[in-house]
């Protein structure tokens, strides 16, 4: 019974840090809005949305969706809690449509679905994290070569993105911020697991913070964090949010699943079955980013308007005369 008394914690805590993250990208995005019309927006490069009450409002509520994800995991499985993560994409899309007037239209409803169906498929079929005693364990496995290799492809890949990529093509595809906060969040998951980890055994009477490691790892989280705020602030600023929140989640939540497997080997206790598995997941949510990138902006366009929702009377009346409707000239 008490197994099944933490699981119904656990499964309301990630709930609620879903809602809170969900909305969080909204109150952000209303934040920078505000701060833009007095200074230089956050996607120009400037900071004015630090003056911005709104944006550090929605900054304490994913600070809040964040703390109550960490709880989680303290009461439930993480092969119970990480699905439901996806779910702070439906509440951010939903509200972005009705605060923002972000239409999320038809395609882009069906690349969330196809985005989350792969991501559960990975989740689901993940294997199990070996158990983890203590912060060395953890520095034992990070510095292992095959760690260390992802660890500089990742670091080269971020630096050309940042002074390569961004200066040229930031303002245009999407992908480039988020796949800059995606890389770097890969990484620092590794890191705030070694920290939660020290957190948790120093509470036990274990104290972690004699290890430099534990210092190494905090130092490497936070600045880590800063970049990563740095751009999905960028990506949210300039780009559309019913988009970002879902692509952010695929590519952090794939890179993540990578990289825990690079870093814990879990690969060595898998069947067919599940590789297969994960790879078709993995197929789905290259196919559901696809379709929410090239169609991100079908949303106000006037022909996808008349292409999804059917013509009114109002919207025939004010035709000029003598004018066919494109759909009709089409046709």
């Amino acid at each position: 019974m008490r197994g099944i008394s933490d699981n119904v914690h656990g499964v309301i805590l990630a709930i609620s840090s879903s809602i809170f993250i969900g909305s969080s990208f909204i109150i952000k995005k209303k934040g920078l809005k505000k701060a833009s019309a007095t200074g230089t927006r956050a996607g120009s490069g400037g900071h004015s949305y630090l003056l911005e009450p709104m944006w550090w409002a929605g900054m304490l509520t994913m600070i809040i969706g964040e703390g109550a994800n960490f709880a989680a995991y303290a009461y439930a499985p993480a092969i119970l809690v990480t699905p439901l993560g996806a779910l702070s994409i439906i509440v951010s899309a939903v509200l972005a449509h009705f605060i923002l007037k972000e239409r999320l239209h038809i395609f882009g409803i069906v690349g969330c679905v196809l985005c989350l169906v792969g991501s559960v498929s990975i989740v689901l079929h993940a294997p199990l994290e070996r158990k983890i005693e203590s912060v060395m364990d953890v520095w034992y496995l990070a510095t292992e070569p095959g760690f260390i290799i992802y660890t500089c492809v990742v670091v080269v890949l971020v630096i050309v993105l940042i002074f390569r990529f961004v200066p040229r093509y930031g303002q245009r595809y999407m992908v480039i911020y988020i796949g800059i906060c995606s890389l770097t969040g890969s990484l620092t998951v590794m890191g705030v697991k070694a920290v939660g980890i020290a957190l948790k055994l120093s509470f036990e009477g274990k104290n972690q913070f004699k290890y430099f490691q534990t210092w190494l790892f905090t130092v490497f989280v936070t600045i880590f964090c800063l970049l990563q705020l740095n751009y999905l602030n960028k990506a949210l600023d300039t780009f559309n949010t019913a988009v970002v929140s879902p692509v952010y989640y695929v590519m952090f939540t794939t890179l993540t699943i990578l990289a825990s497997m690079i870093m814990f080997k879990d690969w060595d206790h898998q069947n067919a079955t599940q590789i297969i598995t994960e790879l078709c997941g993995f197929v789905t949510i290259l196919s559901g980013t696809f379709l929410l990138h090239k169609t991100k902006d079908m949303g106000n366009s006037p022909t996808t308007s008349n292409i999804l929702l059917p013509k009114t009377t109002k919207d025939t009346e004010s035709k000029p005369t003598g004018e066919t409707p494109k759909l009709m000239d089409e046709v």
